[in-house]
């Protein structure tokens, strides 16, 4: 598979709506039939696809790259435009300009969506899957209620998930085996509610700054590590500061593609099947890419003397697992609660 990045021509999403798009952003319904708008002949339509990952992660150039290419190839009428690296904006304020109609598709992580739906941030609780298998079980055969409920709330849809990379510990000289191991050391987590639960969840003392400033609290000693994919750790040149990889394997990182209302309204019925089943498509696609790419990441630690690689089967993953539990089944309530409790009882 070709890794060439298209450049992706930059356009800044209006920060004022108007009186129109403010009305479909609230007024907008769930379609009960899961097509577009018009069962008749395809317009010519541009999509707007934001993500906050850079040109260099495999969810770049081995899925909305992808996505762009065989929506464009279909030729029925698509023009898709690549916003990567936050470009139009961090998280939320993406997600508010796929409610509005402004972005049509975003990929965001739980977490970031539960600022609007708060049940949803769930899914990101550390070890709540088992693994890769385990999620896309869910997504397949459970996650219907949820997923529906969130379009209602929301006015968008989550149409699938691809996956991003497992999170993992990497940290400048500690060994990360098992929950003992995290006592006062400082590690950056990304600083929303259930990110800070999962810190609280492990033990952690959790550092709460910005992305674009964990190399640098890295550098000063603010933190003496973080947590992330290994694509992404790589991506972000982490690994220069940071020589110990603990593929302890706490979340799966879920990429969800989000696609507005507003936006299916105005598709046809031939193009919105088609673009629901491109993303379901170039999921086990992209999963495949994320795998190889982070495998020859460590496979470069392996090889590298000053290098040290926690192997998953070094890490006392019961026990974390077990402490995890623990505190989310005392930390969620209501639906939160039952959610975790059904997740987690797929595999208990």
């Amino acid at each position: 598979m070709s890794h060439a990045h298209s450049k992706s021509r930059v356009v800044f999403a209006s920060s004022v709506l108007t009186a129109g798009a403010l009305l479909l952003a609230g007024c907008a319904a769930p379609a009960d039939d899961g097509g577009g708008g018009d069962s008749g002949g395809n317009e010519d339509v541009t999509l707007t696809v934001a993500t906050s990952q850079p040109e260099t992660t495999p969810n770049f150039y081995c899925g909305v790259e992808l996505l762009k290419e065989r929506l464009e190839e279909a030729d029925i009428g698509f023009t898709v435009d690549l916003f990567p690296a936050s470009q139009l904006g961090p998280d939320t304020e993406r997600f508010a300009a796929v409610q509005a109609g402004d972005i049509d598709i975003d990929l965001q992580g739980a977490s970031a969506l539960s600022a609007t739906y708060e049940p949803i941030g769930v899914v990101d609780a550390a070890y709540v899957f088992n693994d890769v298998d385990h999620t896309f079980d869910w997504i397949d055969n459970e996650s219907s209620d949820l997923f529906a409920s969130f379009n209602e709330e929301t006015g968008t849809r989550i149409v699938d998930g691809w996956f991003f990379g497992n999170r993992t510990f990497t940290t400048k000289d500690t060994p990360i085996e098992s929950p003992d191991d995290l006592e006062g050391l400082a590690i950056r987590f990304p600083d929303s509610p259930q990110f800070l639960a999962n810190a609280e969840a492990m033990g952690v003392e959790p550092v709460a700054v910005a992305n674009e400033e964990i190399y640098v609290a890295l550098q000063q000693g603010i933190a003496v590590g973080q947590e992330n994919p290994i694509v992404a750790t790589h991506s972000q040149s982490f690994d220069e500061i940071l020589k110990v990889a603990s593929l302890n394997n706490h979340q799966v990182g879920i990429h969800w593609l989000v696609v507005g209302e507003n936006t299916y309204d105005k598709l046809s019925d031939e193009q919105a099947e088609l673009l629901d089943e491109t993303i379901h498509g170039i999921r086990a696609e992209n999963r495949e890419c994320v795998e190889e790419e982070t495998n020859k990441i460590l496979d470069e630690y392996r090889a590298d003397s000053s290098f040290t690689v926690v192997e998953e089967d070094e890490v006392d993953k019961a026990a974390f697992i077990e402490q995890a539990e623990e505190f989310f089944t005392g930390y969620y309530d209501g639906e939160r609660l039952e959610l975790y409790e059904a997740i987690r009882g797929m595999v208990n």
